[in-house]
């Protein structure tokens, strides 16, 4: 087990100091505000890295359309917004369950409440990778704010040394996982309000770009038609009443009809097949 020196986070930007002190001293609305000058800087790190962003993207697609997976594998707050990211696909894009999956140090219990040291053990995520049979058909996306989280460095580069696909997101250039990955993104933005609280803007970068990988991926695949998601899963009463609305607009059909069509054949793009 290896766990992460002070020395390596000593010059780590997302462990650099605040641009604000006294923090305490500060009124409610002083708070807001600061906050919120600091995240508008956020889109636009993430605009300038784009072409990273992009090279990633075109190397899940194919590795997807072969009927490969894409697994998120991370810690704590990063960690969390990978599963949240990867839970979210099948319902909105319709694919099958375990074509996204997503993975936190520490296991299930860690999504909700942290598990001391769960991340330091530099084995750990491997392992918890070949549980799914992970192999040269996936790929692997390492997710940590600092880059220099052991679970996550030790994964990648256990991947990397099986030619597996892998990417890497995180907020601290030159980190181990940036140099380990085959598709690293950085989103350098800088000192957090409170100091070293990544699940700041670190996390708001980091839950943009999953956003971007996981929507250009599915709309790439053909689960998108126009700008509707014809795909998605018709789990309760508003994606039903959105289904609806789609078939309306596509072939000027009452509500009654079209709702009754949708829920004939149990998707918008099966019902806009048979309609046609």
């Amino acid at each position: 087990m290896k766990k992460s020196s002070v020395h390596d986070l000593q010059f780590s930007l997302t462990e650099s100091s605040s641009h604000y002190n006294n923090l305490e001293r500060m009124s409610v609305r002083e708070l807001l505000k600061n906050i919120n000058r600091e995240d508008k800087s956020v889109a636009s790190t993430v605009e300038k890295i784009l072409p990273s962003v992009e090279r990633l993207v075109n190397a899940i697609i194919p590795k997807m359309k072969q009927g490969g997976r894409l697994f998120y594998i991370g810690a704590g707050t990063s960690g969390r917004l990978g599963i949240v990211d990867a839970s979210e696909c099948p319902p909105t894009f319709g694919i099958e369950q375990g074509k996204v999956i997503g993975i936190i140090a520490g296991g299930d219990s860690a999504i909700r409440k942290a598990v001391e040291f769960a991340e330091d053990n530099d084995q750990q995520g491997w392992k918890d990778l070949a549980k799914h049979k992970v192999s040269i058909k996936d790929v692997v996306i390492g997710i940590t704010a600092s880059g220099t989280t052991p679970y996550v460095v030790g994964a990648i580069r256990d991947c990397a040394k099986r030619n597996i696909v892998t990417g890497s997101v995180t907020c601290n250039p030159r980190s181990p996982l940036e140099l380990s990955a085959r598709y690293p993104i950085v989103a350098a933005v800088g000192p957090e309000f409170v100091t070293g609280s990544t699940r700041m803007k670190a996390g708001t970068a980091q839950k943009l770009i999953l956003n971007m990988i996981t929507t250009a991926v599915m709309i790439r695949l053909g689960h998108v038609k126009g700008n509707r998601m014809v795909d998605m899963q018709l789990t309760n009463d508003k994606l039903v009443g959105r289904g609806t609305r789609m078939l309306m607009k596509e072939f000027d059909l009452s509500e009654p009809r079209a709702k009754k069509l949708l829920l004939k054949y149990g998707s918008v793009r099966k019902a806009m097949e048979k309609i046609r």
